[in-house]
């Protein structure tokens, strides 16, 4: 798509998203977990901003409150509790490096591809720029599963689930132009609740197998079941 076609705001919505997608990436490449979490609010801050632009574009009062409750969420209070957590149990030294990065990266740029080929279909709606976000959206739900895949880390996998809902909720607020506040209201209750009840579960999995490795996790319960 030719950018010069899109209006100004258009424009910075288009941009936006593609950072948001980037960002994507870097969950992918990073191997602390310091950075990790930084990048994710940087994402979370990105949505945020796109909802306000688009709020912006369709004069819709509503979308705003969804940008701020993202913006709160998503780039404060989660990135907060999972900096805390971190430093509270140590978790910096289990987050290992990938095995194969270059072969990572080359699949996250083809889930890229297959996302534009996926939504090729769509009409443009009321926004120009619409397939384009939607395409990006779908990149970034599919690069957080990724990332749920190739990590053995159980935060960093967590980490990429609420990614892929950060992708969810960019899609739905650009095709959309938003839900009603209650469901907006609703669903950002449910993940402040479910980061809180991700706490409470890194906890009682530090004290009872001293490890978040999935790997190792996996092979504790084989132990168990050989027992």
């Amino acid at each position: 798509m030719n950018l010069t076609y899109l209006s100004l705001l258009e424009q910075a919505m288009f941009v936006l998203a593609a950072l948001a997608l980037f960002i994507s990436f870097t969950l992918l490449a990073y191997n602390r977990l310091t950075s990790i979490i930084y990048a994710f609010a940087w994402q979370g801050a990105l949505v945020s901003a796109v909802t306000t632009l688009v709020a912006y574009s369709v004069e819709e009062p509503e979308l705003y409150v969804s940008a701020a409750l993202t913006f709160s969420l998503k780039a404060l209070f989660i990135p907060w509790m999972l900096l805390r957590m971190k430093r509270r149990l140590d978790l910096e030294r289990e987050v290992g490096n990938l095995s194969h990065p270059i072969l990572v990266t080359l699949g996250g740029a083809a889930l890229v591809v297959f996302s534009y080929w996926v939504v090729l279909p769509i009409e443009e709606v009321q926004l120009a720029a619409t397939r384009n976000i939607i395409a990006v959206s779908l990149a970034v739900v599919l690069l957080g599963m990724m990332v749920m895949v190739v990590r053995s880390q159980v935060v960093v996998q967590v980490i990429g689930f609420m990614s892929m809902e950060n992708g969810v909720f960019m899609a739905a607020v650009s095709t959309t132009q938003g839900v009603p506040l209650v469901v907006e209201l609703g669903v950002a209750f449910d993940v402040m609740v479910a980061a809180v009840l991700f706490g409470v579960f890194f906890l009682h999995i530090r004290e009872s197998v001293d490890s978040f490795d999935v790997d190792r996790l996996n092979r504790l319960s084989e132990l168990e079941e050989d027992a």
